[in-house]
Protein backbone atom coordinates (compact mmCIF):
# COMPACT_ATOMS: atom_id res chain seq x y z
CA UNK A 1 0.00 0.00 0.00
CA UNK A 2 1.48 3.66 -1.39
CA UNK A 3 1.66 5.69 1.79
CA UNK A 4 1.54 9.78 1.62
CA UNK A 5 4.24 11.65 1.68
CA UNK A 6 3.29 13.15 4.82
CA UNK A 7 2.77 9.96 6.54
CA UNK A 8 6.63 8.56 5.98
CA UNK A 9 8.32 8.30 9.52
CA UNK A 10 11.86 7.60 9.90
CA UNK A 11 14.23 7.40 13.01
CA UNK A 12 17.99 7.97 14.07
CA UNK A 13 18.27 5.33 16.97
CA UNK A 14 21.91 4.99 18.34
CA UNK A 15 23.25 3.32 21.26
CA UNK A 16 24.87 5.92 24.05
CA UNK A 17 28.15 4.25 24.49
CA UNK A 18 30.38 6.60 23.17
CA UNK A 19 31.81 9.24 20.38
CA UNK A 20 29.37 9.19 17.12
CA UNK A 21 30.83 7.27 15.03
CA UNK A 22 31.13 8.10 11.04
CA UNK A 23 29.72 5.33 9.91
CA UNK A 24 26.14 6.31 12.36
CA UNK A 25 26.33 9.75 11.29
CA UNK A 26 26.19 8.97 7.44
CA UNK A 27 22.87 6.25 9.05
CA UNK A 28 21.51 9.62 10.63
CA UNK A 29 22.23 11.89 7.51
CA UNK A 30 20.55 9.11 4.90
CA UNK A 31 17.30 8.76 6.99
CA UNK A 32 17.38 12.84 7.68
CA UNK A 33 18.45 13.05 3.88
CA UNK A 34 15.17 10.61 2.99
CA UNK A 35 12.61 12.26 5.18
CA UNK A 36 13.54 15.48 4.30
CA UNK A 37 12.99 14.61 0.44
CA UNK A 38 9.82 13.16 1.17
CA UNK A 39 8.93 15.86 3.74
CA UNK A 40 8.04 12.91 6.01
CA UNK A 41 9.32 13.03 9.94
CA UNK A 42 12.76 12.34 11.39
CA UNK A 43 12.36 11.07 14.44
CA UNK A 44 15.50 10.44 17.44
CA UNK A 45 15.48 7.73 19.39
CA UNK A 46 18.02 6.76 21.86
CA UNK A 47 18.52 2.58 22.17
CA UNK A 48 20.08 2.56 25.42
CA UNK A 49 19.16 -1.09 26.42
CA UNK A 50 22.50 -1.20 27.38
CA UNK A 51 22.62 0.13 30.59
CA UNK A 52 25.68 -0.79 31.77
CA UNK A 53 27.51 0.89 28.94
CA UNK A 54 24.87 4.08 27.99
CA UNK A 55 25.57 7.17 29.70
CA UNK A 56 24.10 10.91 29.61
CA UNK A 57 27.30 12.59 28.82
CA UNK A 58 26.69 10.39 25.40
CA UNK A 59 23.63 11.03 24.97
CA UNK A 60 24.44 14.73 24.84
CA UNK A 61 27.11 14.40 22.69
CA UNK A 62 25.51 12.71 19.82
CA UNK A 63 22.46 15.48 19.86
CA UNK A 64 25.70 18.17 19.55
CA UNK A 65 27.44 16.80 16.86
CA UNK A 66 24.06 15.86 15.21
CA UNK A 67 23.52 20.53 15.89
CA UNK A 68 26.60 20.60 14.79
CA UNK A 69 26.32 18.96 11.04
CA UNK A 70 22.78 20.41 10.88
CA UNK A 71 20.51 17.24 11.21
CA UNK A 72 17.94 18.38 13.06
CA UNK A 73 14.58 15.92 14.01
CA UNK A 74 11.15 16.31 14.20
CA UNK A 75 10.25 14.05 17.37
CA UNK A 76 12.22 13.18 20.45
CA UNK A 77 14.55 12.68 21.56
CA UNK A 78 12.87 9.31 22.98
CA UNK A 79 14.71 7.37 25.59
CA UNK A 80 14.38 3.46 25.11
CA UNK A 81 15.09 3.13 29.10
CA UNK A 82 12.25 5.41 30.16
CA UNK A 83 10.01 3.05 27.92
CA UNK A 84 10.84 -0.62 29.49
CA UNK A 85 7.70 -0.77 31.32
CA UNK A 86 6.05 -1.06 28.03
CA UNK A 87 8.64 -3.09 26.68
CA UNK A 88 8.11 -5.41 29.52
CA UNK A 89 4.56 -5.34 29.25
CA UNK A 90 4.99 -7.12 25.76
CA UNK A 91 7.33 -9.62 26.62
CA UNK A 92 4.75 -10.93 29.08
CA UNK A 93 1.97 -10.82 26.55
CA UNK A 94 4.04 -13.03 24.43
CA UNK A 95 4.37 -15.15 27.79
CA UNK A 96 0.82 -15.47 27.89
CA UNK A 97 0.53 -16.22 23.92
CA UNK A 98 2.70 -18.63 24.32
CA UNK A 99 5.02 -16.97 21.49
CA UNK A 100 7.65 -16.39 24.46
CA UNK A 101 8.79 -18.16 27.57
CA UNK A 102 10.63 -17.93 31.08
CA UNK A 103 14.01 -19.63 30.54
CA UNK A 104 15.81 -20.69 34.27
CA UNK A 105 19.20 -21.28 32.97
CA UNK A 106 22.01 -20.01 34.88
CA UNK A 107 25.23 -18.62 32.52
CA UNK A 108 27.15 -21.33 33.97
CA UNK A 109 24.68 -24.03 32.43
CA UNK A 110 24.67 -22.26 29.38
CA UNK A 111 28.39 -22.30 28.81
CA UNK A 112 28.61 -25.59 30.03
CA UNK A 113 26.25 -26.94 27.40
CA UNK A 114 27.64 -24.72 24.60
CA UNK A 115 30.98 -26.18 24.90
CA UNK A 116 29.16 -29.34 24.36
CA UNK A 117 27.84 -28.38 21.46
CA UNK A 118 31.26 -27.02 20.31
CA UNK A 119 32.78 -30.33 20.92
CA UNK A 120 30.48 -32.36 18.90
CA UNK A 121 30.46 -29.76 15.87
CA UNK A 122 26.74 -28.58 16.08
CA UNK A 123 25.73 -25.35 15.02
CA UNK A 124 26.03 -22.81 18.26
CA UNK A 125 23.05 -21.14 19.88
CA UNK A 126 20.74 -21.71 22.91
CA UNK A 127 19.63 -25.18 22.92
CA UNK A 128 16.32 -24.96 23.68
CA UNK A 129 16.18 -26.65 27.37
CA UNK A 130 13.37 -24.35 29.18
CA UNK A 131 11.13 -24.05 26.06
CA UNK A 132 8.70 -27.23 26.70
CA UNK A 133 9.02 -26.81 30.72
CA UNK A 134 5.64 -27.99 32.57
CA UNK A 135 3.88 -25.37 34.89
CA UNK A 136 4.93 -27.46 37.77
CA UNK A 137 8.70 -27.12 36.89
CA UNK A 138 8.64 -23.30 36.25
CA UNK A 139 6.99 -23.12 39.58
CA UNK A 140 9.54 -25.02 41.17
CA UNK A 141 11.90 -22.89 39.69
CA UNK A 142 10.57 -20.13 40.91
CA UNK A 143 10.11 -21.03 44.04
CA UNK A 144 13.91 -22.14 44.49
CA UNK A 145 14.16 -18.37 43.31
CA UNK A 146 16.20 -18.81 40.14
CA UNK A 147 16.24 -15.78 37.79
CA UNK A 148 14.79 -15.90 34.52
CA UNK A 149 15.56 -14.43 31.49
CA UNK A 150 12.22 -14.12 28.64
CA UNK A 151 13.27 -15.79 25.75
CA UNK A 152 11.35 -15.49 21.95
CA UNK A 153 9.91 -19.11 20.78
CA UNK A 154 11.25 -18.93 17.01
CA UNK A 155 9.22 -21.60 14.32
CA UNK A 156 11.02 -24.48 14.07
CA UNK A 157 10.28 -24.99 10.12
CA UNK A 158 10.02 -22.00 7.71
CA UNK A 159 11.52 -19.28 6.39
CA UNK A 160 11.84 -15.42 7.50
CA UNK A 161 11.78 -13.21 4.74
CA UNK A 162 11.70 -9.48 3.59
CA UNK A 163 12.37 -7.32 0.86
CA UNK A 164 14.80 -4.72 1.21
CA UNK A 165 15.13 -1.81 -0.66
CA UNK A 166 19.23 -2.23 -1.23
CA UNK A 167 19.45 -5.65 -0.64
CA UNK A 168 16.49 -7.24 -2.39
CA UNK A 169 14.76 -10.29 -0.93
CA UNK A 170 16.43 -11.36 2.52
CA UNK A 171 15.25 -14.84 3.57
CA UNK A 172 16.80 -17.56 6.29
CA UNK A 173 15.78 -21.03 7.48
CA UNK A 174 14.00 -20.79 10.80
CA UNK A 175 15.43 -23.69 11.86
CA UNK A 176 18.69 -21.54 12.23
CA UNK A 177 17.66 -19.07 14.30
CA UNK A 178 17.84 -20.14 18.13
CA UNK A 179 15.41 -18.84 20.88
CA UNK A 180 16.24 -15.56 21.73
CA UNK A 181 16.67 -13.31 24.70
CA UNK A 182 14.09 -10.65 24.89
CA UNK A 183 14.21 -9.83 28.78
CA UNK A 184 17.50 -10.53 30.81
CA UNK A 185 17.22 -12.15 34.13
CA UNK A 186 17.85 -8.10 35.56
CA UNK A 187 14.72 -7.09 33.96
CA UNK A 188 16.07 -5.25 31.17
CA UNK A 189 14.87 -5.50 27.66
CA UNK A 190 16.95 -7.10 24.81
CA UNK A 191 17.46 -4.51 22.29
CA UNK A 192 15.50 -7.11 19.56
CA UNK A 193 12.00 -6.79 21.92
CA UNK A 194 12.89 -3.02 22.39
CA UNK A 195 12.73 -2.07 18.36
CA UNK A 196 10.14 -3.86 17.82
CA UNK A 197 7.64 -2.57 20.28
CA UNK A 198 9.02 1.40 19.81
CA UNK A 199 8.60 1.01 15.73
CA UNK A 200 5.31 -0.13 15.85
CA UNK A 201 4.02 2.78 18.91
CA UNK A 202 6.27 5.25 16.64
CA UNK A 203 4.66 4.51 13.57
CA UNK A 204 8.31 3.84 11.77
CA UNK A 205 7.45 3.24 8.08
CA UNK A 206 10.58 3.32 6.80
CA UNK A 207 13.92 1.79 8.62
CA UNK A 208 17.33 2.93 7.31
CA UNK A 209 20.62 1.54 9.07
CA UNK A 210 23.80 -0.44 8.26
CA UNK A 211 24.11 -3.70 6.73
CA UNK A 212 25.51 -5.17 9.99
CA UNK A 213 21.92 -4.98 11.41
CA UNK A 214 20.72 -7.19 8.43
CA UNK A 215 20.27 -10.63 10.95
CA UNK A 216 18.57 -8.72 13.57
CA UNK A 217 15.40 -7.87 11.12
CA UNK A 218 14.55 -11.41 11.17
CA UNK A 219 14.29 -11.57 15.02
CA UNK A 220 12.47 -8.28 14.98
CA UNK A 221 9.64 -9.06 12.60
CA UNK A 222 8.91 -12.86 14.24
CA UNK A 223 8.04 -10.05 17.37
CA UNK A 224 5.93 -7.67 15.17
CA UNK A 225 4.11 -10.54 13.59
CA UNK A 226 4.03 -12.29 17.29
CA UNK A 227 2.41 -9.10 18.50
CA UNK A 228 -0.50 -9.10 15.87
CA UNK A 229 1.59 -6.85 13.13
CA UNK A 230 2.23 -8.73 10.09
CA UNK A 231 2.64 -5.52 8.37
CA UNK A 232 6.54 -4.77 7.57
CA UNK A 233 8.51 -1.58 7.50
CA UNK A 234 10.65 -0.49 3.89
CA UNK A 235 13.91 -1.70 4.83
CA UNK A 236 17.08 -0.12 3.72
CA UNK A 237 19.76 -1.80 4.92
CA UNK A 238 23.27 0.43 3.41
CA UNK A 239 26.63 -1.06 2.97
CA UNK A 240 29.41 -0.53 5.27
CA UNK A 241 32.03 2.20 5.52
CA UNK A 242 35.74 0.79 5.07
CA UNK A 243 38.79 1.29 5.99
CA UNK A 244 42.10 2.20 3.00
CA UNK A 245 42.48 -1.76 2.08
CA UNK A 246 38.80 -2.96 2.84
CA UNK A 247 39.63 -3.10 6.68
CA UNK A 248 37.49 -2.32 8.63
CA UNK A 249 37.24 1.70 9.87
CA UNK A 250 39.60 1.79 12.96
CA UNK A 251 41.75 4.94 14.47
CA UNK A 252 44.73 3.12 12.87
CA UNK A 253 43.04 3.87 9.98
CA UNK A 254 42.57 7.75 10.58
CA UNK A 255 39.89 9.70 12.73
CA UNK A 256 36.14 7.35 13.34
CA UNK A 257 35.05 9.71 15.66
CA UNK A 258 33.06 13.02 14.22
CA UNK A 259 34.21 15.30 16.76
CA UNK A 260 37.59 14.35 15.58
CA UNK A 261 36.59 16.07 12.61
CA UNK A 262 35.41 19.18 13.92
CA UNK A 263 38.39 19.45 16.27
CA UNK A 264 40.28 18.96 12.63
CA UNK A 265 38.69 22.36 11.24
CA UNK A 266 36.37 20.26 8.69
CA UNK A 267 33.34 22.06 7.96
CA UNK A 268 29.98 20.07 8.63
CA UNK A 269 28.52 20.90 5.58
CA UNK A 270 31.47 19.01 3.65
CA UNK A 271 31.40 16.48 5.97
CA UNK A 272 27.91 15.38 5.48
CA UNK A 273 28.43 16.05 1.46
CA UNK A 274 31.52 13.76 1.83
CA UNK A 275 29.46 10.79 4.00
CA UNK A 276 26.21 11.22 1.76
CA UNK A 277 28.28 10.00 -1.42
CA UNK A 278 29.56 6.68 0.70
CA UNK A 279 27.42 4.75 -0.41
CA UNK A 280 24.82 6.40 -2.31
CA UNK A 281 25.34 9.16 -5.82
CA UNK A 282 24.09 10.78 -8.59
CA UNK A 283 23.41 9.30 -12.12
CA UNK A 284 25.35 12.33 -13.33
CA UNK A 285 28.56 12.07 -11.00
CA UNK A 286 28.24 15.29 -8.80
CA UNK A 287 30.04 15.60 -5.98
CA UNK A 288 30.05 18.63 -4.17
CA UNK A 289 26.97 19.90 -3.44
CA UNK A 290 25.05 21.70 -0.55
CA UNK A 291 22.99 20.14 1.81
CA UNK A 292 19.88 21.50 0.17
CA UNK A 293 21.33 19.83 -3.03
CA UNK A 294 21.72 16.56 -1.35
CA UNK A 295 18.14 16.32 -0.01
CA UNK A 296 16.68 17.06 -3.13
CA UNK A 297 18.36 14.61 -5.12
CA UNK A 298 18.41 11.82 -2.69
CA UNK A 299 16.37 8.23 -3.29
CA UNK A 300 16.91 5.14 -1.55
CA UNK A 301 16.93 3.09 -4.93
CA UNK A 302 20.21 4.71 -5.47
CA UNK A 303 22.17 3.64 -2.59
CA UNK A 304 24.78 0.87 -3.88
CA UNK A 305 25.26 -2.50 -2.51
CA UNK A 306 29.06 -2.75 -2.26
CA UNK A 307 30.13 -1.18 0.93
CA UNK A 308 31.95 1.79 0.65
CA UNK A 309 35.86 3.12 1.70
CA UNK A 310 36.77 6.31 3.44
CA UNK A 311 39.15 8.21 1.56
CA UNK A 312 40.63 10.82 3.63
CA UNK A 313 41.94 13.05 1.12
CA UNK A 314 39.39 12.77 -0.32
CA UNK A 315 37.04 14.24 2.43
CA UNK A 316 40.42 16.77 2.62
CA UNK A 317 39.76 17.98 -1.25
CA UNK A 318 36.12 18.75 -0.83
CA UNK A 319 36.67 20.32 2.37
CA UNK A 320 38.44 22.72 0.45
CA UNK A 321 35.93 22.92 -1.78
CA UNK A 322 33.42 23.79 0.46
CA UNK A 323 36.01 26.24 2.15
CA UNK A 324 36.54 28.49 -0.62
CA UNK A 325 32.47 28.50 -1.70
CA UNK A 326 32.35 30.36 1.74
CA UNK A 327 32.69 34.25 1.36
CA UNK A 328 35.62 35.82 3.33
CA UNK A 329 33.45 36.89 6.36
CA UNK A 330 31.93 34.25 6.69
CA UNK A 331 35.25 32.25 6.85
CA UNK A 332 36.55 34.44 8.80
CA UNK A 333 33.97 33.46 11.41
CA UNK A 334 34.49 29.91 11.16
CA UNK A 335 38.20 30.14 12.02
CA UNK A 336 38.22 32.49 14.27
CA UNK A 337 37.94 29.79 17.29
CA UNK A 338 41.28 28.13 15.96
CA UNK A 339 42.98 31.69 15.92
CA UNK A 340 42.03 32.04 19.49
CA UNK A 341 42.99 28.79 20.37
CA UNK A 342 46.47 29.59 19.22
CA UNK A 343 47.07 33.37 19.88
CA UNK A 344 44.09 34.37 22.25
CA UNK A 345 43.06 38.15 20.76
CA UNK A 346 45.98 38.83 19.83
CA UNK A 347 44.54 38.96 15.99
CA UNK A 348 42.32 41.63 15.22
CA UNK A 349 39.22 41.53 12.85
CA UNK A 350 40.42 43.35 9.65
CA UNK A 351 44.03 41.59 9.62
CA UNK A 352 42.19 38.28 10.64
CA UNK A 353 40.06 39.00 7.05
CA UNK A 354 43.39 39.87 5.58
CA UNK A 355 44.97 37.28 6.27
CA UNK A 356 42.52 34.58 5.32
CA UNK A 357 42.00 36.16 2.53
CA UNK A 358 45.52 35.27 1.56
CA UNK A 359 44.81 31.93 2.46
CA UNK A 360 41.62 30.74 1.29
CA UNK A 361 43.17 29.22 -1.75
CA UNK A 362 45.88 27.13 -0.22
CA UNK A 363 44.19 25.99 3.06
CA UNK A 364 42.12 22.71 2.81
CA UNK A 365 40.89 22.66 6.60
CA UNK A 366 39.94 25.77 9.00
CA UNK A 367 43.20 24.34 10.97
CA UNK A 368 45.31 24.89 8.48
CA UNK A 369 43.95 28.02 7.83
CA UNK A 370 44.56 29.27 11.38
CA UNK A 371 47.95 27.98 11.34
CA UNK A 372 48.67 30.07 8.12
CA UNK A 373 47.28 33.02 9.81
CA UNK A 374 49.30 32.57 13.92
CA UNK A 375 52.34 34.51 12.07
CA UNK A 376 49.80 37.87 12.01
CA UNK A 377 49.50 37.69 15.71
CA UNK A 378 50.95 39.72 18.72
CA UNK A 379 54.13 41.46 18.40
CA UNK A 380 57.29 40.78 16.17
CA UNK A 381 59.63 39.73 19.24
CA UNK A 382 56.58 36.97 20.01
CA UNK A 383 57.02 35.78 16.61
CA UNK A 384 57.92 31.57 16.98
CA UNK A 385 60.08 30.16 14.47
CA UNK A 386 58.99 25.89 13.90
CA UNK A 387 62.24 23.98 14.38
CA UNK A 388 62.41 22.17 11.51
CA UNK A 389 62.47 25.76 9.67
CA UNK A 390 64.75 27.41 12.17
CA UNK A 391 67.25 24.12 11.02
CA UNK A 392 66.83 24.37 7.68
CA UNK A 393 67.69 28.09 7.37
CA UNK A 394 70.90 27.70 9.42
CA UNK A 395 71.94 25.17 7.48
CA UNK A 396 71.44 27.52 4.50
CA UNK A 397 74.80 28.66 2.95
CA UNK A 398 74.61 32.24 2.37
CA UNK A 399 71.39 32.73 4.68
CA UNK A 400 72.67 35.44 6.42
CA UNK A 401 73.69 37.18 3.07
CA UNK A 402 70.07 36.79 1.94
CA UNK A 403 68.70 38.66 5.57
CA UNK A 404 70.86 41.21 5.33
CA UNK A 405 70.21 41.90 1.45
CA UNK A 406 66.49 41.85 2.01
CA UNK A 407 66.95 44.68 4.36
CA UNK A 408 68.84 46.70 2.79
CA UNK A 409 65.92 46.09 -0.25
CA UNK A 410 63.35 46.85 2.09
CA UNK A 411 64.18 49.86 3.83
CA UNK A 412 63.24 51.94 0.95
CA UNK A 413 61.38 49.80 -1.69
CA UNK A 414 57.57 50.81 -2.41
CA UNK A 415 55.55 48.80 0.12
CA UNK A 416 53.49 47.50 -2.52
CA UNK A 417 53.10 43.54 -3.15
CA UNK A 418 55.75 43.98 -6.91
CA UNK A 419 57.64 46.42 -4.54
CA UNK A 420 58.83 44.19 -1.55
CA UNK A 421 59.33 41.53 -4.25
CA UNK A 422 62.52 39.57 -3.29
CA UNK A 423 63.45 37.40 -5.94
CA UNK A 424 65.53 40.12 -7.75
CA UNK A 425 67.72 40.49 -4.02
CA UNK A 426 68.18 36.85 -4.20
CA UNK A 427 69.56 36.34 -7.95
CA UNK A 428 72.22 39.16 -7.34
CA UNK A 429 73.03 37.23 -4.47
CA UNK A 430 73.95 34.40 -6.89
CA UNK A 431 71.26 32.20 -5.48
CA UNK A 432 68.01 30.53 -7.26
CA UNK A 433 65.08 31.57 -5.37
CA UNK A 434 63.38 28.61 -5.37
CA UNK A 435 65.60 27.73 -3.31
CA UNK A 436 66.55 30.30 -0.78
CA UNK A 437 62.97 31.75 -0.36
CA UNK A 438 62.68 29.32 2.73
CA UNK A 439 64.86 31.56 4.89
CA UNK A 440 62.27 34.72 4.03
CA UNK A 441 59.32 32.49 4.97
CA UNK A 442 61.04 31.09 7.94
CA UNK A 443 61.80 35.03 9.14
CA UNK A 444 59.19 36.61 8.19
CA UNK A 445 56.29 33.90 9.00
CA UNK A 446 57.61 31.53 11.24
CA UNK A 447 58.17 28.00 9.01
CA UNK A 448 59.18 27.10 5.94
CA UNK A 449 56.16 27.46 3.68
CA UNK A 450 53.06 29.89 4.44
CA UNK A 451 50.73 32.35 2.71
CA UNK A 452 51.49 34.35 -0.57
CA UNK A 453 54.51 35.91 0.61
CA UNK A 454 55.07 39.63 -0.48
CA UNK A 455 51.45 39.95 0.10
CA UNK A 456 51.94 38.75 3.71
CA UNK A 457 54.82 41.29 3.81
CA UNK A 458 52.56 44.26 2.56
CA UNK A 459 49.74 42.79 5.16
CA UNK A 460 52.12 42.99 7.92
CA UNK A 461 54.18 46.67 7.48
CA UNK A 462 57.61 47.85 6.83
CA UNK A 463 58.12 48.19 10.89
CA UNK A 464 57.11 44.81 11.39
CA UNK A 465 58.52 42.40 8.21
CA UNK A 466 62.09 44.45 8.75
CA UNK A 467 61.72 44.08 12.82
CA UNK A 468 61.26 40.05 11.99
CA UNK A 469 64.34 40.06 9.66
CA UNK A 470 66.59 41.98 12.33
CA UNK A 471 65.29 39.41 15.16
CA UNK A 472 66.37 36.61 12.57
CA UNK A 473 69.70 37.84 11.44
CA UNK A 474 71.06 38.64 15.50
CA UNK A 475 69.81 35.00 16.39
CA UNK A 476 71.68 33.53 13.06
CA UNK A 477 75.23 35.09 15.02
Amino acid sequence: MSRAKNDIRVRFSPAPTGFLHVGNARTALFNWLYARHVDGTMILRVEDTDTGRSTKEAVDQIRDVLGWLGLDWDEGPYVQSERFDRHREVAFDLIESGNAYECFCTREELDTRAAVTRAAGRPPGYDGHCRDLDHATRAARRAEGRPATIRFRTPLDGRSSFLDVVRGDVAVDWSSVTDFVLVRSDGTPIFYLANAVDDLDMRITHVIRGADLVDTTHRVLAIRHAMGHADQPVYAHCPLILGPGGHKLSKRYGAVHVEEFRSAGYLPEALVNYLALLGWGTSDGAEVMTTAELAARFDLADINTSPATFDGKKLEWMNGEHLRRLSVPELTERVRPFVFDRCGDALDDDRLAAGVALGRERATTLVQLADQCTFLCGNDDDLAIDGDSWARLVAHEGAAGLLDAAMAHLEACPWTVEGVDLRPVVEAAGQKPRKAMHVYYSAIEGRATGLPLWDSMVLLGRDSVLARLRRARVRLR
